[in-house]
């Protein structure tokens, strides 16, 4: 017993930690008529909270999401960030550093409600040998166990990317793989992503300026994602024709080639919004950038093809058929 309890203190102190910043989270969410009759939010923000309440009834009336009491409450950020997520990979291969958990299995990203904690956990990975980054977190969901609440960085968001956001979280809530953080992101991003779109047709119709903007940047988001699947899998290869008697010298100099020609390569690409074209202006991305595009993007075509083929696009036929071939975690 001795022996188990010094192996997992750290996980259980992480644990600890982690509990602590959710419960402070959802005991201080308000019921969302506090905010509504609060005079200090904007009527676009309050626009924007009754307009989840109208996302979360299409999730369940036409996407085959289970009902939940999520987005019934509001945490206030006061417009700062609450939490981080950490992600490692290897520095020659796409193989993620991940963490286990007792009940909720294996995930590739570790969260943090304390910043510094998070840089620590970076640093040590660092350290280590890995690729690692600290990244801000907008939203989260607790996997169905708790009534997660809106937060209020949510309502900067215009309203398609706020539907897109919400039904991708109530996704998880509906269903999350245990070990599959792949299949479950990917699976989120292509049910956010249509949802997205049938709601705003359903909101506000097909020739709407909500509806033909969400398209236009989806479109951006797609150009840009099948792009930088395209540099992940040029820098796959290039890691397996190293042979073992290269230095790590020679390899590091070889991948930052590679990834130079990636991120000015973007300059060659036809957008709608020139933002993406200066996506690289103040960082240059390591494996963890390009890992976390296989996470959620990786699939998209698959689940398309799969909800389009086999259940002609009918989202309560798709939903019933994934939760019946897959367990879901709770």
């Amino acid at each position: 017993m001795i022996a188990f309890l010094g192996y997992y203190h750290k996980e259980a102190t992480y644990g600890i930690r982690q509990g602590l910043g959710q419960l402070d989270i959802m005991f201080n969410a308000k019921p969302l008529d506090v905010y509504l009759a609060d005079t200090s939010f904007t009527e676009e923000q309050k626009s924007k909270i009754r307009l989840i309440q109208e996302i979360r009834q299409f999730t369940v009336d036409s996407l085959g999401l289970d009902k939940s009491n999520s987005y019934t409450k509001l945490y206030n950020q006061h417009g700062n960030p609450i939490l981080w997520t950490v992600t490692a990979c290897a520095p020659f291969n796409f193989e993620a550093k991940r963490w286990s958990f007792p009940i909720f299995g294996t995930f590739s990203y570790k969260g943090f409600f304390d910043k510094q904690l998070a840089k620590q956990a970076r640093d040590k990975l660092r350290d280590e040998g890995f690729d690692a980054e600290v990244g801000e977190v907008s939203a989260w969901s607790t996997l169905g166990v708790l009534n997660d609440p809106i937060l209020s960085n949510m309502l900067n968001r215009n309203v398609g990317s706020l539907s897109r956001l919400i039904i991708h979280e109530l996704t998880h809530g509906t269903l999350y793989v245990k070990n599959s953080v792949s299949y479950n992101e990917n699976l989120a991003d292509f049910v956010g992503d249509e949802g997205a779109k049938r709601f705003l047709i359903y909101k506000y119709g097909r020739h709407s300026i909500e509806y033909v903007t969400y398209m236009a940047r989806k479109e951006d988001r797609k150009v840009f994602s099948e792009y930088i699947l395209k540099g992940t899998k040029e820098l796959d290869s290039l890691y397996l024709s190293f042979p073992e008697s290269m230095s790590v010298d020679q390899k590091n100099e070889l991948k930052n080639k590679k990834i130079s020609e990636i991120t000015k390569g973007i300059q060659h690409l036809q957008f709608a919004n020139d933002r993406y074209c200066d996506y690289f202006s103040d960082f240059t991305p390591n494996n963890t950038f390009f890992m976390g595009f296989k996470r959620y993007r990786g699939k998209q075509n698959e689940f398309k093809e799969e909800f389009d083929n086999q259940f002609n696009g009918d989202f309560h036929a798709y939903m019933t058929y994934l939760k019946e071939t897959y367990k879901p975690l709770f």
